[in-house]
């Protein structure tokens, strides 16, 4: 979602990118220069959202500096071309990761150059990475099979955060954006885990959930207590007291398998649902 204006949204599809700019009641393809489309993961620049970047499966990332129109790839000295996460420093956002089956890579200067940053994480197996959106030099790393990984230096190095984590297969990570500390992770099979420190402890918060594979997550940046999941079968799930319990929030949802969810910052109210084969829902 355009932060700036919500009423524009990017979607990223197995079939490229959309865009749409009514809120979602009109959809177009904008893959031009994209040569994968297989798309994993989109960030906006937050000051300027005309910029935007895309990380596909197999051939890095790609950018575009007109609101999605044209694409350009940008991959010098990326670790490895399948992209699973991308993030931006709200503060500077020049300053991009991506997180890839090869490790974390860094940009200082809108991804036209890369380089590795790896020390402290035992296998290059990196599934979401996050940052404090107010200490953009703290980041969090999810892995596939080794739990959590935290940095406080910008990414220079790393450090295993598991202590609690009975799943260590990450799907997802969420910050609060009022309260950074307070972080969520979402697993293959162990539900939500919540950390109030960190990530230094974790500790289940699974209660009313009855599907435990978590696909994706979104937090109500104006109530932060107010959280949803996406799961693999499920449909989704909200909790309006930090994770403690969890309803289904499912009517009219018609494909329960959601594989992404963003919220319109300046209406929490309004939520979108990417799922797996049966497009965007919208409440």
């Amino acid at each position: 979602i355009n932060p700036q204006t919500p009423d524009t949204l990017y979607a990223g599809s197995l079939d490229g990118i959309f865009k749409s700019s009514d809120g979602g009641e009109n959809w177009s393809a904008v893959n031009n220069g994209l040569t994968a489309l297989q798309i994993s993961s989109l960030v906006i620049d937050p000051q300027t959202p005309t910029t935007l970047y895309a990380g596909t499966w197999s051939d890095g990332v790609f950018k575009s500096s007109d609101g999605g129109e044209n694409w350009s790839a940008v991959n010098n000295g990326l670790i490895a071309l399948g992209i699973n996460s991308l993030a931006i420093n709200p503060q500077t956002p020049a300053t991009l990761y991506a997180g890839t089956w090869g490790g974390v890579s860094k940009s200082l200067d809108g991804g036209e150059n890369w380089h590795s940053l790896n020390v402290g994480l035992p296998n290059p197996d990196i599934t979401t990475i996050d940052i404090d959106p107010q200490t953009p030099s703290t980041l969090y790393a999810g892995t596939a099979y080794n739990g959590v990984f935290k940095s406080i230096n910008a990414g220079e190095s790393w450090s295993a955060i598991n202590s609690g984590l009975t799943n260590l297969e990450i799907q997802i990570l969420a910050i609060d954006p009022q309260t950074p500390t307070t972080l969520y992770a979402g697993t293959w099979g162990g539900g939500i885990f919540k950390s109030s420190d960190g990530g230094e402890n974790w500790s289940a918060v699974n209660n009313g959930l009855t599907v435990l594979e978590i696909y994706s997550l979104a937090i109500d940046p104006l109530t932060p207590a107010t959280l949803y999941a996406g799961t693999w079968d499920g449909g989704i799930f909200k909790s309006s007291d930090g994770g403690e319990n969890w309803s289904a929030v499912n009517t009219g949802l018609t494909n329960l398998e959601i594989d992404s969810l963003a919220i319109n910052p300046q209406t929490p109210a309004t939520l979108y649902a990417g799922t797996w084969g049966g497009g965007i829902f919208k409440s």
